[in-house]
């Protein structure tokens, strides 16, 4: 069960409003980003809320063969939430993880991140 958790809060994104507001544009995004480093899209669930008239963010998931993305949106706050994991199992992904979040990153361009990497899996410390 050794893998690599990525998750971030953006805010002050400075990206298309469509990216914030558009659950397809999103879907969109996140399987071009996870394509790129050769992780495998098996399953996506995407939610648009709002109405088409005034789009109010939107969620989704793409379950990876590797694990997971999950991302959320909130366009009134120019903010995003992210979520990247990866097993390590038959192979180390953390670089192919590493390539699609920052690719993300991009995309939404951020004025202020906060990032952190937690290594899943490793073995506890003993305990004294």
């Amino acid at each position: 069960m050794q893998g690599l958790h990525l998750i971030a809060e953006l805010s002050q994104c400075r990206c298309a409003p469509r990216l914030l507001a558009d659950a397809e544009a999103l879907r969109e995004l996140c399987l071009a980003v996870c394509a790129v480093p050769g992780l495998t899209p098996v399953g996506q669930v995407f939610h648009q809320f709002g109405s088409a008239q005034q789009p109010a963010g939107a969620t989704g998931a793409v379950v990876l063969a590797e694990s997971h993305l999950a991302i959320h949106t909130w366009p009134e706050l120019a903010s995003v939430t992210l979520d990247l994991y990866v097993c390590n199992f038959s192979q180390d992904n953390s670089a192919a993880a590493r390539k699609a979040f920052q690719r993300l990153l991009t995309a939404f361009a951020p004025g202020s991140v906060v990032q952190r990497e937690i290594e899943r899996g490793s073995p506890a410390p003993e305990m004294s």
